[in-house]
């Protein structure tokens, strides 16, 4: 069963959800963070740019953000062609197929006018320099389903497959969407009562009158709708019959939470439960233990077997070994076994560490064509099963490899809990003491024939590279007092990187 642990602090809100005792996702939301994504303003056109097909829009931050035309609803734009305010786009809901059957028009200087008013959408957080990056192709995401109000479409998740089913789901969007507009259907969807599916679409569409009736009410830019508390985001994509209980460990929170179920699940609203032992809420369900395990590129399995996770800006390579596991019968059947958990163990790690893109993963090789077809299958059921995200998996190569691709979502648990190191820079391994040794002799040997000679030279430097050189190298000192006609001393400074030095040169 699934628990859903929320750990409330003034700095800081922290989500797990947790399986059977085992982590399965973990999220963080700062006090400062300021999340844009998924957010709708009321913004101002400040400068068009045909040549790039690109309207940058004054939503009122730091950076203008970036509309290109491909985000722009074709409706929207054959509006405008004609002539038509935005706001009558809104209010007309009306199917129009003649409309629909028109080409996207290829000029944005045709859609907006600097100065204009538009309602965007953040589809994606600024990076750098760079603004947000905007859309009017509207969402507001559901428990069961993703409102697209003026989009007329419906979409239904690949994963659910029966026929029937996407049949039945499709009639009760259409039975119960106003005109106009459309959804797309989530996985939790599939099984799910018409009515509970009736409650979630009206909850959207109050939330959808909302932001109209804002807009219609402030000056641009403002902000004008975003999404709900991150605990209750979590809440929504991860409340369904398997949660058997909703834990925070603050009050307020509690109250938030069951006023939220009591609107869009109410059956849900027992749930809810505090958490009041002195004990952190983390630290009794072992949250924060396996948060630190999660960071570790070995993972150990129950079977004995390991493991290895590498990510690079390319791609994650995930290394399967048997470890300490030998079996009991024959090899072939020990590697199916330390296999088959390894691959319900990785589904496990690219949901808790949101690790996406290209990842390529060497099982341990196995000599019968069965087996191999058997692990592929296994690990795609538990992807399916698992795993909310869109995966593609191919077949074992010739070398013994699955490679596979997985949706990117932000940044992973690695590079939110952690930064490069400043001394190795992100390697992940440093110059051997002997290598910074000499580094620093070469160094020092130049920086002797840049001044003048009888001086009084003083290196400081880190304590691993002072006893190096005064065990190993301290003939070499000798020698270069004699060619340069000075007196060198070493000294030892613990807060000395194992790459830095000081020069002092004394009279």
């Amino acid at each position: 069963m699934k628990k859903i642990i929320i750990n409330m602090a003034p700095w800081e809100t922290r989500i797990a959800v947790m399986r059977n005792d085992s982590l399965e996702n973990v999220y963080f939301g700062a006090s400062t963070d300021k999340v844009l994504e998924r957010a709708y303003f009321k913004g101002k056109i400040a400068k068009v740019f045909p040549g790039i097909q690109t309207s940058f829009v004054d939503i009122g931050q730091e950076k203008a953000g970036f509309l290109h035309i491909s985000e722009v609803d074709r409706e929207l734009a054959v509006h405008k062609m004609e002539g038509f305010d935005q706001l009558d786009v809104f209010k007309e809901q009306e199917d129009s197929e003649q409309e629909r059957s028109q080409p996207r028009p290829k000029d944005i200087s045709t859609i907006f006018k600097e100065g204009e008013e538009v309602l965007v959408q953040v589809s994606k957080e600024p990076v750098g320099d760079k603004g947000a990056k905007l859309t009017t192709c509207f969402t507001l995401p559901g428990r069961f389903l993703v409102l697209m109000p003026n989009i007329g479409k419906v979409c239904i998740s690949k994963k659910i497959e029966n026929r029937e089913e996407r049949l039945r789901l499709r009639h009760i969007l259409h039975k119960h969407l106003p005109a106009g507009m459309g959804a797309i259907i989530r996985t939790s969807a599939e099984g799910t009562e018409e009515d509970e599916i009736y409650q979630d679409i009206n909850f959207l569409l109050h939330d959808w009158q909302a932001i109209l009736d804002r807009y219609n009410k402030v000056h641009a830019p403002s902000k004008i709708y975003e999404d709900m508390d991150i605990s209750l985001q979590v809440i929504r994509d991860h409340l369904d019959d398997d949660v058997d209980a909703i834990i925070t460990d603050d009050l307020r929170n509690q109250e938030q939470i069951y006023l939220y179920l009591k609107s869009v699940a109410p059956e849900h609203r027992y749930k809810v439960q505090l958490h009041e032992n002195p004990t952190s809420v983390f630290e009794y369900f072992n949250i924060e233990k396996q948060i630190q395990l999660a960071l570790q590129k070995k993972v150990e399995l129950r079977s004995g077997g390991t493991i290895i996770i590498e990510s690079t800006e390319a791609m994650t390579v995930i290394d399967v070994n048997t470890g300490r596991f030998t079996g009991k019968r024959n090899l072939e059947a020990t590697i199916l076994k330390t296999n088959m958990e390894a691959a319900e163990e990785i589904v496990r790690q690219l949901r808790l560490r949101n690790i996406g893109g290209l990842i390529v993963i060497d099982f341990i090789d196995m000599s019968e064509q069965e087996n191999r077809q058997r692990l592929v299958e296994f690990f795609e059921s538990q992807l399916k099963s698992h795993d909310k995200f869109q995966s593609v998996v191919l077949s074992v190569s010739a070398f013994g490899l699955v490679q596979m691709t997985r949706k990117r979502s932000g940044k992973t648990l690695l590079q939110k809990l952690s930064s490069s190191c400043t001394t190795c820079h992100g390697s992940g391994r440093l110059k051997s003491v002997r290598t910074e040794s000499y580094e620093i002799l070469r160094k020092a040997q130049l920086e002797l024939r840049q001044h003048s000679t009888h001086k009084k030279i003083v290196f400081t430097v880190h304590p691993h590279v002072f006893d190096f050189i005064a065990s190993i190298e301290y003939n070499s000192i000798l020698v270069l007092e004699k060619d340069f006609e000075c007196q060198i001393t070493f000294k030892s400074d613990s807060s000395f990187l194992i790459n830095q030095f000081k020069l002092e040169i004394q009279k």
